[in-house]
């Protein structure tokens, strides 16, 4: 038998398998082939971007590793990007950073960025059948420093609040000519690596440059802010805590983003989502995966992201999540790192919604408590990977690990020949 035929085969019988427990797994396809992640930019070059050759990255972001193969310019990101997204099944996204703009060997300032920027990667979008979003940049600049749009000097302030108009635009953009609304991130890092005694001081400066920055409604934007526990060097104290954002988003109908690895560690994410979603229309997620901290590890099939994908789909809200991905490690394939994470992120959706969810519904209901138990860990075992693997070849990817083999080739013919 042919692997496709033996893919087929392994899906009819998964099929089988859980229409006795009531579950559509081709309902669950059609709900999975719904889904675009956001892929973010910054795993193919390690957060450089293209604003200054060999700039230094400040305000706690750090890339570790030394991996060979790094994009060293906007069209060698764009084909890594390419060969990305022809190994995940489904339609997907790419979100841009600021410092990603094609200014042309040109010194454009943060607060001087305009469309115009960024055009190619709009018409590289339209070109390869993808949808964009966007983030601000506060890092990595010389008006970093330890804070931003909440620094006490106004100059600064404004410097930052005009950088975010700006982006906001061009995420504006963005979204007017690909016909799908960008999502418009908005983190910065600031915070005080000691004790400080002016934190309603700097919130109120935050608050203050939000409301300008969120002054004019934008029509092709989603607009999100994004909360830190602490960053590296600024451990002490952080401006925009999940509290702040939280509260800034729902007074202000924007969407809050839950970054997994923004938390403490013993916190988890999924837990966030339902409280949420009650009070905002749409939510964004950065699936990451910290290690004792936010290091942004490769995303896998863990507990966590698990966790994260059964919240969302329990609450029936795949339609108000937009799905990012979010990490940056510079010590494998920087390909298979993008390959791994996002398939894992998929994986993870698909379990939640093959899940038996009406019978562990009416199992609640009934305080039928070892029942709803005993279903859920046997829902662990059930062969979603069959169904999965099926996914892939519908979609004219590789099945399960053949991907490794077409990552190698692309190494061997392409990344190995970056100095």
């Amino acid at each position: 038998m042919s692997t496709e035929g033996k893919v087929k085969k392994a899906y009819d019988e998964a099929v089988a398998r859980y229409a006795e427990i009531g579950v559509d797994a081709g309902k669950a396809l059609d709900a999975l082939q719904q889904v675009s992640l956001s892929l973010h930019c910054w795993q193919t070059d390690d957060v450089s971007g293209f604003e200054n050759a060999g700039g230094q990255l400040t305000g706690g972001i750090q890339a570790t590793g030394s991996y060979p193969g790094k994009a060293r310019n906007i069209g060698e990101v764009k084909s890594d990007l390419e060969k990305v997204v022809s190994l995940i099944p489904g339609h997907h996204r790419v979100s841009l950073h600021a410092i990603y703009g094609d200014f042309g060997g040109q010194k454009v300032d943060r607060n001087q960025i305009e469309p115009e920027h960024f055009r190619s990667w709009i018409d590289w979008a339209k070109a390869n059948g993808l949808k964009l979003d966007f983030n601000s940049t506060s890092f990595s600049h010389p008006k970093s420093g330890d804070m931003t749009l909440s620094h006490r000097d106004s100059s600064i302030r404004d410097f930052w609040v005009e950088h975010t108009i700006r982006s906001r635009r061009i995420a504006d953009e963005m979204g007017r000519q690909l016909g799908s609304k960008a999502c418009h991130n908005l983190w910065v890092h600031d915070g005080s690596k000691d004790m400080t005694v002016d934190r309603y001081l700097y919130r109120k400066n935050l608050k203050e440059s939000l409301d300008k920055i969120f002054a004019v409604k934008l029509p092709n934007v989603k607009d999100a802010v994004e909360s830190k526990l602490f960053g590296t060097g600024l451990e002490s104290f952080t401006v925009g805590s999940h509290e702040f954002y939280m509260g800034y988003a729902v007074q202000n109908g924007i969407m809050a983003t839950l970054d997994m690895g923004h938390f403490h560690p013993t916190e988890e994410t999924y837990d966030k989502i339902s409280s949420l979603l009650l009070y905002m229309p749409e939510i964004l997620l950065h699936v990451s995966r910290p290690v004792r901290w936010d290091s942004d590890h490769v995303v896998i099939l863990n507990d966590s992201v698990l966790l994260l994908a059964q919240e969302i789909v329990r609450a029936g809200a795949l339609s108000r999540t937009n799905v990012g991905l979010d990490y940056f490690d510079a010590s494998i394939n920087r390909i298979g790192a993008y390959v791994i994470g996002s398939r894992a992120t998929q994986k993870a959706l698909l379990q939640a919604l093959l899940e038996p969810i009406e019978l562990l519904r009416k199992y609640e209901v009934n305080e039928q408590n070892f029942e709803r138990l005993a279903l859920l860990e046997e829902a662990k075992a059930l062969p979603w990977s069959a169904v999965y693997d099926y996914f892939c070849e519908v979609n004219g990817v590789p099945v399960a690990q053949e991907y490794i083999s077409d990552i190698q080739r692309y190494e061997k013919e392409v990344l190995s020949k970056r100095s």
